[in-house]
Order: C-alpha cells, then structure tokens, then sequence
C-alpha cells in the first residue's frame, strides 16, 4: 500500500509541510527532512525548483530562487535522495512544474522517484485530462500517485471528475491567489471548505495555500483531513534555521 495511503488511515488530522529544495542550504535537503519527521509532521512536499513558478507567492518564489543559486537540480535532487529511506519513514511528495520534468524525460523521471521512495507528485501545471489521457498509465506503472488542485472557482464537474481519477489526497487550494501565509481565514473560505465537505468525495482533501499558525491550521483541519503549510515554514527556516524546526511544529500543533 501507498505511504500516502497508510497515513491517511490514521485517526487523526493531518500536517504535512512543504519547502523548496536546495533552500536556505544546498545541502539542507536531508536534515530538514529529519528533523519534520522527528517533529512530528505526517508527510512533506519537496519543492523541485523552477525559474518561472507561477503558481508561488513571493517567499515560495524567492526561496525556489535561491535554491536555484545554490546549485539545485533535479539530478543533484535525486542524487540527494537517494538511501532516503533508510532514515525517512513518512510520505514524500515531489511538487514541481511539469517542464523540468519533460526535459529530464517523463519515464525516467518517474522510474528514479519510484527508485528512490517518492510515493507522488503534484504539477500545478499538469491539467487532470492531459494526465488521464496521456501519463496516468505510466505513473501507474512506477506506483506514484498524482495529486491535483482544486481551488474555489472549480466547477462541481471539474472536481467529481478529479476526484474520479485521483489517487491520494486533493490538494484544495484555500483561495484563487497564490501561495502565502494569512493569520485567519475568513467566511468565503470557511463556505468553500464546508461545501466541498458536503461533496462527500471519495479522495481526502487537505487545505494549501494561506495556513500560517495553529489558528489556520485548525479552520483549515475542520471541515478536511488536515493542511498544508509552505511559506510560514519557509519564512521560519530562514529566521532561525533547520534545528529549530521542532518549534515550529509545536506552534502548529499545540
């Protein structure tokens, strides 16, 4: 069974968390890594780095930078990953452009993340019937999941038929902008989450995109599986660094 499967049995609501790769260090990748799962966190989202992230806020989107600076790639990310699960036991998740991933050769980007442990991916840019249509045999293949987006301006339609083929979770984008951290969210977000909930799909959703603090975390959790938080963390990693993860971890949870 999928890691990603294994964790959404648990009776609880969930956290994952997401950082760029190859930020605030090159090098940071396998430490960050261990010390969310030493936190606590359920699964994380690496970020494969891309010039153009359309879909990022400005923290996402200057770290993506950086890591680029640092000297981040797709093979020195794989080279990085590689033994990863002799230490990590949660669920990852690769979450990158889907041109990177052509360039590399989409066969052998998916039998290397396979190779490695990856349990999915998520392309924001990889429309659901170009997928379906085109590569869902091959992710099959390789065992990897494909998560999607929804946001509030999905149509009903839209969301059964990606529901329909997805496996995983739904990554349910809190409102139409980009990614960053809010402190609260307000009524047409809290409409949103609690009329997908009444969809009763039958793949979980977690919440992205504005979860910040124990507050969104929590408004976020109520009406989904749990939530989804990038650019607080990665504010926070850049503040005060890798060891120090732990805190930020408890700030969510307690």
């Amino acid at each position: 069974m999928n890691r990603i499967d294994q964790k959404f049995q648990e009776d609880k609501k969930l956290l994952s968390i997401y950082f760029s790769a190859g930020f605030p260090n090159l090098e940071d990748t396998l430490p960050i890594l261990k010390n969310l799962e030493a936190a606590g966190v359920d699964m994380v989202e690496i970020g494969l780095p891309f010039s153009d992230p359309l879909a990022d806020g400005p923290t996402i989107q200057e770290s993506s930078t950086q890591a680029l600076r640092n000297g981040m790639t797709t093979e020195k990310l794989f080279t990085q990953l590689n033994g990863i699960r002799e230490h990590i036991n949660i669920p990852l998740v690769l979450m990158g452009y889907f041109n990177p991933m052509m360039q590399y050769g989409i066969e052998k980007f998916l039998q290397r993340c396979s190779a490695l442990g990856i349990d999915g991916l998520i392309i924001p840019d990889l429309p659901v019937d170009v997928y379906h249509e085109e590569y869902k045999s091959l992710f099959d293949k390789y065992g990897l999941y494909n998560m999607f987006l929804i946001t509030p301006q999905t149509s009903e339609e839209r969301i059964r038929y990606i529901d329909q083929v997805s496996n995983g979770f739904i990554y349910m984008v809190s409102s139409a902008a980009v990614t960053g951290a809010q402190n609260t969210f307000g009524n047409t977000q809290t409409d949103y989450f609690k009329r997908i909930a009444k969809m009763t799909l039958k793949t979980p959703t977690v919440v992205g995109f504005g979860i910040s603090n124990a507050e969104t975390y929590e408004a976020a959790s109520k009406y989904s599986r749990g939530a989804i938080i990038g650019s607080a963390f990665i504010k926070f990693l850049e503040e005060n660094g890798v060891d120090q993860i732990g805190k930020f971890v408890k700030s969510i949870r307690d």
